[in-house]
């Protein structure tokens, strides 16, 4: 019998009992469960079914006048009633996504001091490092994904500080909402490493630990402690790295990636979702990718690690790796990263153009972008600058020139930040444009069309491939394993089949296309001996029997 179909058993009764989120099940206790666990008076005598509540709760949530307090009414809910609280986020998950998570999560995380209520996850702040073991040990259940942020680049806002468990917390609720991970075995973690926010460090509310951010010596040798903490305790347990700063993302992620099963989504995850999209975008276009070039605006870790994702896919479909690296084209604010620019970092540096080619072009200066779109004419051009408006009339025009179907990613987020409208590349690009964005984004009517804008948002990676991880019993996540993800999204997508379709799947058939990617990192975890073998039809029966729903489990006293 599968375990979300057993009767759960509790030492705790009364309000104890429904002051924990986990097991509390407010008005569908059944008389039954309020007789043998002490809650009779403490409840309103109508028992309601789980449909009753959602509808219930679904009333109090839109009736709220604004995003933040829609935000933080979802947050009290699930700090009251967890299987509630899925139950009505998958309900009605296009319109909570974007309140659980971007772009609401991050007025969310800016006033996280403000507004935080109950105690989730686990705060480790540096100068308390010496107590990692027992601040781990608190948590008794066995813990299978871990989110864990220092909070230093959050979205597109920078240093939030400890506002930046904000982000785990909603990345975790998504691995539970779509990814079917239970959220008994989901953990948040804050590392307070202090923050270079001065707001925040002159703000009388501010929960953190106030102190400056640590020297990267201090800084390594903490997260070294933490690593440590987390494999004595969970060896298992798949680590996601959250909105770390790029001096820190890309080493970490290097150190410990075949260290402890670990990833990071900003840059793996972003790269992923961007790939397929990118893959179902050379489709729509008629395109292949491996013939396409493709500029970057944002040479960050986020833009590498996308880069790195095509680089990969390219050379899958018969290029070489120099050739395919010549197709790539890495902008930031001092021009193309070229073969004579000092001080690149290692990741930088093997994404650069030869100096020679770019002189060809005539410019008097290193190309920004508007050289490299005029004289490269890359058939795509990414955002992840963190900068709004870059991308302008002018580069879309001339992108719509050279190109039948040009492909304009402007991914940075929140919405503030983004590097133009849908509705102005639309305009811009005579309604020609392929798009799709980080945030989200309400369709554009033009010349009275109707053009759906895609979201490339990391929900169609990062859970399936947590359920893929789990199911299988892998060690590690590959290389192979997400490109496993990138190619099943990218065969999900509705443009492959209509080239006027959105090149990424509705949300409402998230679910599916999460289980088929899982499915496909789990089969490639065992073809490389990340994980053991068994029959292909085990292994799908395995992804299913992973997934948690959530519904009502019957509520006993344990005899103990």
């Amino acid at each position: 019998m599968n375990e979300q179909d057993q009767c759960l058993h509790t030492g705790l009764t009364g309000r104890s009992l429904l002051e924990n989120s986990l097991l509390n099940k407010g008005t569908a206790f059944s008389m039954e469960e309020r007789s043998e666990l002490d809650l009779h008076g403490l409840l309103p005598p109508r028992i309601e079914s789980m449909e009753e509540q959602c509808r219930r709760a679904y009333k109090s949530f839109s009736i709220k006048p604004t995003p933040i307090l829609k935000h933080i009414y979802l947050r009290s809910l699930q700090d009251t009633n967890e299987t509630l609280f899925y139950a009505l986020v998958q309900s009605h998950l296009e319109e909570m996504l974007p309140i659980i998570y971007t772009p609401v999560v991050g007025q969310a995380c800016q006033r996280f001091s403000d507004l935080y209520r109950r105690p989730r996850g686990i705060y480790i702040a540096y100068h308390q490092r010496e107590h990692i073991s027992a601040m781990l040990a608190n948590f008794k259940r066995n813990i299978e994904v871990i989110v864990v942020t220092d909070g230093e680049r959050i979205l597109g806002l920078g240093d939030q500080g400890i506002g930046g468990m904000g982000i785990c917390i909603g990345k975790l609720s998504l691995y539970s909402a779509v990814g079917g991970i239970a959220p008994n075995k989901t953990l948040p973690i804050m590392l307070d490493c202090g923050t270079n926010n001065q707001q925040l460090l002159n703000d009388p509310n501010y929960l953190g630990w106030r102190h400056e951010r640590i020297s990267d010596d201090e800084y390594y040798a903490f997260v070294e402690d933490f690593i440590r903490g987390v494999k004595r305790r969970w060896p298992n347990v798949l680590l996601q790295f959250e909105d770390f700063a790029i001096n820190h993302a890309t080493p970490l992620l290097e150190k410990y990636r075949d260290e402890l099963c670990s990833f990071n989504d900003d840059i793996q995850g972003t790269a992923g979702v961007t790939g397929a999209s990118l893959l179902a975008a050379a489709t729509a276009a008629g395109k292949s990718i491996e013939n396409m070039k493709i500029a970057f605006l944002g040479a960050g870790s986020a833009g590498c690690g996308i880069a790195e994702q095509l680089v990969r896919l390219m050379v899958g479909r018969g290029l070489s790796d120099e050739q395919a690296r010549q197709q790539i084209f890495m902008v930031d604010r001092d021009g193309v990263l070229n073969d004579e620019m000092e001080g690149l970092r290692p990741f930088q540096q093997r994404l650069v153009q030869s100096t020679k080619g770019l002189k060809q072009w005539g410019c008097s200066e290193n190309p920004g972008l508007l050289d490299v779109v005029t004289h490269g004419k890359p058939d795509a051009i990414v955002g992840v600058s963190g900068q709004p408006g870059l991308f302008t009339r002018e580069v879309i025009e001339t992108m719509a020139e050279n190109h039948e179907r040009p492909i304009v990613f402007p991914l940075s987020n929140p919405i503030s930040q983004v590097e133009a409208t849908p509705e102005d590349i639309i305009e811009w690009s005579d309604g020609r444009a392929l798009i799709a964005t980080g945030s989200p984004f309400d369709p554009v009517e033009y010349k009275g069309n109707r053009y759906p804008v895609a979201q490339c948002n990391n929900i169609y990676i990062f859970p399936g491939l947590g359920l893929g991880v789990l199911a299988a019993g892998a060690e590690r996540i590959s290389d192979g394993m997400l490109d496993a993800a990138v190619e099943t999204l990218a065969m999900s997508s509705p443009a492959v089949i209509n080239p006027e379709a959105p090149l990424l799947p509705e949300l409402n058939r998230i679910h599916q296309v999460t289980c088929e990617i899982a499915i496909a990192v789990a089969k490639k975890a065992q073809e490389e001996g990340l994980a053991p073998k068994c029959e292909q039809t085990m292994l799908e029966a395995r992804v299913r029997g992973q997934r948690w729903s959530p519904e009502y489990r019957r509520v006993l006293l344990s005899d103990s």
